[in-house]
């Protein structure tokens, strides 16, 4: 409680950043003309009044007074302990300032109202405490300052406003603080804040103690491990000189290294900036180990590497002929790619915008037929390094793009992988398999090689391991693939497709005995002139022992003949040198696995009897030849309808119903017992029924089959075909001819029926494999069926297999 009394005249003696409370005696300057001229005033004053002279204090904050000030009584004037005059004055009281007044000297005077303090005696409980909590709060923050003597005083105090008074002295106030506690004149709510001003300090004290422990422990970390690697660098150095090393052979110097290397503009600003951050980092810490790898990386791939071309067309060709047999479709196109590159490279259009003109070749073919060899003579052709990349399998997008540097064992992806192991920015890339690649909840691989194979976008492919721009468009990215469909529409639409067909018998005839046979030579062991094969036993091999579009188990089965060869005459029981023939290969390496049907006794033959017809097909391993078996049930069972079995798909199904409602709406005028099919259920079947089969192409088969069976007209054993067909009767065209003749080839057939509309596809095929073929192009069903179908025996009625 806070009241006013009579009013005082006194002289103003202003005090700039600083501010005096009741209780206080503080030494103030006299050199400063204004607080000399108040002090001076009242010592004027004094003279005719009792008592010591009177000042009044006020705090000036930027030119302006406070509005509450401190009655001061000059207690000595004299000189300071640095010789200059001063004067000690004591605060007494509160001092409201009110108007200006005169008075003697050359000091501004003021009236004054005196403000009466009155406090209740005894002290409430709350007051009480809180008198003990800032009690203690003061004790608490003088024993951090070492002030002992002055903890005995401040605990002396009992009178509220003099303990709230007496924190005017606490440093650390600002200004605005102590004019605060000023001009709060009721003692209680003064202590209030003055213990709160204390409780923050006293906060912000322990902060900042605990930062600066921190920051004490850590600099004495550092100090510790700088002390303790200098240590351990010593100590190597000590063992270096010992085992008579030189210091510089094991230099872990990166900076020089990048600064030595030739790498392109972005990619050296790139690997410096990585280096000042491994000159920054601990060697303890991971990230470290993560930029040396990144740098290794980064400085052993061959930015400026390249290769020279050898742009010499036919001493390409020459390359092509002598290491491939056959293949003169790829060939000829290879050829054309590599003049196309050289007239670019001649006219000066190497290189455009950045870009590089050329195709991303996609070889597709049965296995076996030489397309991952055919990638190696590309190479040798051009002159250029080689690399292979297998892609069966990789499910992972960052085996293409690569793993980001922050993942534990991350590396570049395999593109980036491939150029490092070439050592050239410009090799032949064969990308294997690439119909063989998966994707799952790690990405979409092929999604990533579009980028890759883009002749547009390649030459700032960017692994995500690198993070720098790599140029890929002088690469000659190859691709093998099997099956096309397997292959994802927006990829192969970036690459141009080179069917290889299979080959020959002839063609294979010389694979085996120009590149084969001298290669398993070697490996068994053998001089060329101790095993020599006849060109029958070629043959056979090719014809009998193996069918397929490539040569992979042709050479397995050569292999095979000279193991055996060569194991006879350790044993004593051959003598060398051996020439093959024909009639030893039973008695050497077993019975043919792929007799022809041409060559079979006939009563042993699939087509022996009604309902058997030849068909042709493309399986994933190149062309095939496919039987179709039909049958009717016993018209007492009652089951009509159409049982399919062979696990077929849904194309292959329709056809199958198709070629039924065919002969039940055109089987009058066909001279067939059409009433069979209405009161008896048909049944076809396609053996190899392990194997899925789908596609239009048997509707012409099943419709031969079906129409043997109700006419009981066996189907020509040397008869093969291939067609759609339609409700009309019409046959209509499909696909991968030059497949199914090849295999028709391999399998004995002389005569196929293809559709009219297939004819030009018989450019494609070679001329010795059409010389042995009688091939009819046809339009309708019924002329497959005058083809297709031998003649009825006269005189006998037909005999119709029934199903029990």
């Amino acid at each position: 409680m806070a009241t006013e009394s009579a009013s005082l005249a006194l002289p103003v003696l202003p005090l700039d950043d600083e501010v005096v409370l009741p209780g206080m005696v503080v030494p103030l300057d006299l050199s400063d003309s204004e607080v000399r001229a108040a002090v001076e005033a009242a010592q004027a004053a004094a003279r005719s009044t009792p008592g010591k002279p009177r000042v009044l204090l006020v705090p000036r904050l930027d030119g302006t007074y406070a509005g509450t000030g401190v009655l001061g009584t000059v207690e000595q004037v004299g000189r300071l302990a640095d010789g200059d005059p001063g004067a000690l004055i004591r605060g007494r009281d509160r001092v409201r300032i009110g108007a200006g007044t005169t008075g003697p000297g050359a000091a501004l005077w003021v009236e004054g109202t005196r403000v009466e303090e009155n406090v209740p005696d005894p002290l409430p409980g709350q007051v009480a405490e809180l008198v003990k909590e800032y009690k203690a709060l003061a004790t608490a923050w003088l024993r951090k300052r070492g002030a002992w003597q002055v903890v005995d005083r401040v605990q002396a105090i009992d009178d509220v406003s003099a303990l709230a008074d007496n924190s005017g002295y606490s440093p650390f106030l600002s200004t605005e603080q102590k004019v605060a506690l000023l001009e709060t004149a009721d003692p209680v709510a003064r202590l209030k804040l003055a213990t709160q001003q204390l409780r923050d300090h006293l906060a912000e004290q322990d902060v900042a103690e605990s930062i600066a422990k921190d920051v004490q422990e850590g600099v004495d970390k550092q100090q510790r491990e700088f002390l303790l690697r200098r240590q351990l660098e010593a100590v190597r150095k000590e063992l270096r000189e010992l085992n008579g090393e030189q210091e510089g052979e094991e230099s872990d110097d990166y900076r020089a290294r990048v600064e030595a290397a030739d790498l392109p503009e972005k990619v050296r600003e790139a690997a410096l900036k990585e280096v000042d951050k491994l000159e920054r980092a601990s060697d303890q810490s991971p990230e470290g180990s993560w930029i040396r790898t990144w740098l290794d990386t980064v400085l052993e791939m061959p930015w400026n590497e390249h290769t020279e071309d050898a742009y010499d067309i036919r001493g390409a060709r020459e390359v092509l002929d002598a290491e491939h047999a056959g293949l003169q479709d790829v060939k000829e196109r290879i050829t054309e790619y590599l003049a196309v590159r050289k007239r670019r490279a001649e006219r000066g259009l190497g290189v455009v915008g950045g870009r590089r003109g050329g195709a991303v070749l996609a070889l597709v073919g049965p296995p076996g037929v030489g397309k991952t060899s055919l990638g190696e003579s590309v190479a040798h052709a051009m002159g250029r390094r080689f690399v292979r990349v297998a892609l069966g399998g990789v499910r992972d997008e960052a085996e293409i793009r690569g793993h980001r540097r922050t993942y534990v064992g991350a590396l570049p992806g395999r593109i980036v992988r491939a150029i490092k192991e070439a050592g050239s920015m410009n090799p032949v890339v064969l990308l294997d398999e690439i119909d063989k690649v998966g994707s799952d909840f790690r990405g979409d691989p092929s999604a990533a090689l579009l980028e890759v194979l883009d002749p547009a976008q390649n030459h700032t492919f960017r692994d995500h391991y690198l993070e720098v721009e790599l140029d890929l468009s002088d690469v000659v990215f190859l691709a093998t693939a099997n099956v096309l469909e397997a292959i994802p529409e927006a990829l192969a639409d970036r690459m141009e497709i080179v069917r290889l067909d299979g080959y020959t018998e002839d063609e294979k005839i010389v694979i085996a005995r120009d590149h084969l046979l001298p290669r398993q030579l070697e490996r068994a062991g053998l001089a060329p002139d101790e095993v020599t094969l006849e060109e029958d036993a070629l043959r056979r091999l090719a014809g009998e022992y193996t069918r397929e579009a490539g040569v992979r188990n042709l050479e397995r089965s050569v292999a095979r003949l000279l193991r055996k060869v060569a194991a006879q005459h350790e044993l004593g029981e051959r003598e060398l040198p051996f020439t093959v023939t024909a009639d030893d290969l039973r008695g050497l390496i077993g019975r043919p696995h792929h007799v022809p049907e041409s060559a079979q006794d006939p009563a042993e033959r699939r087509t022996s009897v009604p309902g058997v017809a030849t068909g042709l097909a493309v399986t994933g391993a190149g062309g095939d030849v496919l039987y179709v078996e039909a049958s009717l049930a016993d018209p007492e069972t009652g089951a009509a309808g159409l049982t399919l079995t062979g696990q077929l798909g849904d194309v292959m199904k329709e056809s199958a119903q198709i070629a039924l409602s065919f002969l039940r709406s055109h089987g009058a005028e066909l001279e067939l017992p059409v009433g069979d099919l209405k009161d008896r259920g048909a049944h076809i079947h396609f053996p190899a029924g392990a194997v899925p089969k789908d596609g239009p192409s048997a509707g012409i088969t099943m419709t031969t089959a079906l129409a043997s069976l109700l006419s009981g007209r066996l189907v020509r054993t040397d008869v093969a075909m291939t067609g759609e067909v339609s409700l009309t009767g019409r046959v209509l065209p499909i696909g991968g001819v030059k497949q199914k003749l090849l295999a028709a080839h391999r399998a004995g057939i002389t005569t196929v029926i293809i559709p009219k509309r297939n004819e030009p596809d018989l450019d494609d095929v070679p001329e010795e494999v059409l010389d042995k073929l009688d091939v009819h192009a046809v339009t309708d069903v019924r002329q497959v069926l005058e083809l297709a179908l031998a003649p009825a025996t006269e005189g006998a009625a037909p005999e119709v297999p029934v199903a029990v």
